[in-house]
């Protein structure tokens, strides 16, 4: 059985990053892929964005990986510039220039990653959605490509981990790394299956949690004066959305 292990929005929040790499080593697994989001809202994009080059077999590129890099001083608030410019030239250009979705088999399933809808990175779908909104994850866009449909989905973006089977096909959200909003523990998501298998065989989905230093990463918000940070704290601490507070 193989086994891959996939991450998203770690938004700058290195600790988070580093406890997860930790863990998914500890269980033997080398392959990671993550679904986007990397730097912004944290104070540690440009570290961020270095150890997901250096760890993650693919990228994916999220909403904050597309408008980031190329957001104008006169359009943005003094937190989007900071976290533009506290990134590289190098690194805005890699994000750039990501891929929008990933596919792989495994298990004779076929298995669609993306950041946040088969539509866009920049379209949400959240866990009360409707048939509609459902169904669209499924299908070939421009976005995806022709190729084969999935029977499997799985997203980011929402900050909020969910699984759910329909019809025979199988949607999942692998929740936050770096700013989780459903509870304030980081996830990710281990998918275990035989790779490139056309037949049949067993498969898994893997949810697991990883604890952090949530007030050492506070620290170094602080100690760099990052813009915004008040209402970021509240969500690491928290893991509620700083519009609902």
């Amino acid at each position: 059985m193989d086994r891959i292990a996939l991450i998203s929005d770690v938004h700058g929040n290195l600790g988070a990053l580093e406890a997860v790499l930790d863990d998914i080593h500890a269980r033997g697994i080398a392959q990671v892929i993550n679904l986007g989001d990397t730097a912004g809202k944290g104070p540690r994009g440009e570290a961020a964005v270095q150890r997901c080059r250096e760890a993650c077999a693919v990228n994916v590129r999220g909403n904050w990986d597309d408008f980031l890099p190329g957001i104008a001083d006169d359009d943005a608030s003094e937190g989007l510039v900071w976290w533009r410019d506290e990134l590289s030239a190098e690194s805005r250009a890699w994000l750039k220039e990501l891929p929008l979705s990933h596919d792989l088999l495994m298990s004779g399933r076929r298995i669609r990653l993306f950041h946040a809808s088969a539509e866009s990175p920049h379209v949400r779908v959240h866990f009360h959605h409707t048939p509609e909104q459902y169904a669209a994850m499924f299908e070939n866009t421009v976005m995806t490509g022709d190729g084969p449909v999935p029977d499997v989905v799985g997203y980011a973006d929402i900050h909020d981990a969910y699984i759910e089977s329909f019809e025979g096909r199988t949607l999942f959200n692998v929740g936050s790394v770096g700013n989780p909003l459903d509870e304030p523990t980081p996830s990710y998501v281990i998918l275990e299956g035989v790779v490139d298998a056309e037949d049949a065989a067993p498969f898994g989905i893997q949810f697991v949690r990883v604890p952090y230093d949530v007030e050492a990463e506070i620290a170094v918000a602080e100690q760099v004066r990052m813009p915004e940070r008040e209402a970021w704290i509240v969500e690491l601490r928290t893991a509620r959305y700083r519009g609902l507070q």
